[in-house]
Parts: structure tokens; sequence; C-alpha cells
């Protein structure tokens, strides 16, 4: 996996499996203020997500504790072959919290795994310093039925959805076309090495295990009840042209909790990823985010 300059990858053994993480190099940087704030990036779902989704954002915070994991099922963490339960992502978001962040962390999550940082903080909000959340949605969110759509009841087909997942997916050409079509708006942003990153997590041992969960909707809830019991400060960052989880929807749920849902940040021209199209505006938005938190 890409690993920027001044990281490393470490492993941690956790409930679930072995987690592999990315961190700041200490022979790299000086070590962080005891009073820096702890950041946990965490990646969405998806054929060959893994936290190279947020390698072009976090560089910018080594002055911070910064750990990016791949979760269980993606990246280079253990891949069981069987799928996970959101019941076993949460639990791993918590086991990740207690055993990486020194302090309660700032959380940067991203679609999927961004609700569930939602039912984790609405859970134990002690946990938390605070939410950056890109595109969160439970994906059957106001009772949306992920079930039915096309896509979702071929992969529902044994035999098909592995030939579905190595044939159309896993390969640098569905890779490529799940970007443009699902998580750029502006297609010219999606570079070789975003592709090949994709690529190498899609293809890595039961990889396809994760993955067809998440597109069966085996992972799927509806994040609105969660929200209003939300306390833990929150931002919200959404794509214009997000695919999937629109504005509309994005703005819905931000309406559902004012108090704890602090701003919600439309980017014109965007997609579902801002911090692979637009990582500078990213960065930009976290830090605001973080001086806030500060006061």
């Amino acid at each position: 996996m890409f690993i920027p300059p001044g990281f490393i990858q470490r492993s941690v053994a956790l409930r679930l499996g072995t987690v592999t993480y990315i961190e700041a190099d200490a022979d790299f940087w000086p070590a962080p203020p005891s009073s820096a704030v702890p950041l946990l990036f965490v990646h969405g779902f998806g054929g060959g997500s893994s936290s190279y989704e947020w390698s072009k954002v976090y560089p910018a915070f080594a002055a911070h504790p910064v750990l990016a994991p791949d979760l269980i099922g993606w990246g280079d963490s253990d891949h069981p072959d069987r799928p996970c339960t959101t019941d076993d992502y949460l639990a791993l978001l918590g086991d990740l919290i207690d055993q990486l962040c020194p302090a309660p962390p700032l959380v940067i999550a991203s679609s999927l795994s961004g609700a569930m940082m939602v039912r984790a903080a609405v859970e134990q909000p002690e946990r938390l310093r605070g939410l950056f959340l890109v595109a969160p949605a439970g994906l059957a969110d106001f009772g949306q039925d992920p079930s039915r759509s096309p896509i979702n009841q071929i992969v529902k087909l044994p035999v098909i959805d592995q030939l579905l997942y190595r044939g159309a997916i896993a390969t640098a050409e569905g890779i490529r076309l799940f970007l443009a079509q699902r998580q750029f708006a502006d297609d010219s942003k999606i570079s070789d090495d975003i592709v090949a990153a994709y690529l190498k997590s899609a293809q890595q041992p039961n990889a396809d295990v994760a993955a067809l969960a998440f597109v069966r909707g085996d992972l799927s809830f509806d994040l609105a009840p969660y929200l209003p019991r939300l306390t833990t400060p929150t931002v919200l960052l959404w794509g214009e042209a997000a695919q999937l989880t629109d504005v509309a929807l994005g703005r819905r749920l931000a309406a559902l909790n004012p108090n704890a849902i602090r701003r919600f940040e439309v980017l014109p021209g965007v997609g579902l990823t801002p911090q692979l199209e637009q990582p500078g505006v990213t960065v930009g938005l976290i830090q605001q985010w973080l001086s806030e938190l500060a006061q």
C-alpha cells in the first residue's frame, strides 16, 4: 500500500483480527505535544477501499498523533473468510480508539464508516473529542431499502457474485469506472496511483467477502434514529455531486440534530470523496474544526 513520506505502517492484534494502520514516523517528525488531539482517519466501504483514501490529507496533521487503519476485510488488514457484521465493525472501531488513541480523538470518517461512528458516539460519547464526517449515511436511511437495487439482487446470486467481483470490480478498468461513476465528479482527478491503490486492496485474498457484503446491503442501517441522540460536536462535509447519498439526504440528516451538528459544508463540483478529489480544501476544513474544538 502507498505510504506517504514520514509515515510508517504498523499492526495490532484485536478481537476481530490483525489490523494494519498508518502512523507518523517518530524518527521523522518531532513528538506531538501532550495537548495535541489524536486524529483517527477511517476509510469508507466499497471495492478497494483502504486507508489510502486519506493519504492525501493526514500528512498535513503530523503535529498530532495520526492513525489511519485499514478496517478488517480491507487494505492490508486481515481478511476473514466470513463477512463482518455492522456490530463487528462497531466493536472494531471501539477497540481501535481504546488501543491506539492516547486520548479521546477527533475521528475523521467517510460514508458508511461515518454513520457507524455516529452510533459509536451515541453509545459512548466520552470516547470521542469530535467528529468530522464526509457524507455519512447508513444507506437505509429514512426507510430506504437497499435490497431493491439491481446490483444488490445480482450479488445475492451464488457464483454470479464471484464472477462479477473478479471480472467487473477487482480490475483496473472496473476500479476506474467505479471511481468515475460513484466517487469523483471530475474524473480527470482519478490518477493512476489512486487506481493502483484501490486495485491492490481489491485483489487481496478474500477481499470479495467484505466488498460483496457491503454491496448486498448487509451492513446498511437507518442512521436517522441515531442522530437526534448525538451529543459529540460534529461537522458534516458533503460533495455537491455525491452519488447515491446526495446533498438533499445530507441536509435532511443534519436537520435532525442542529445542536450537535455544528456545520454542514457543501463543496461544489465535488463527488463522494473530497479527501481524494479536493484534499487541500478538506485539510483546511479539518484544521478549522480542530481550532474550533480547541476553543
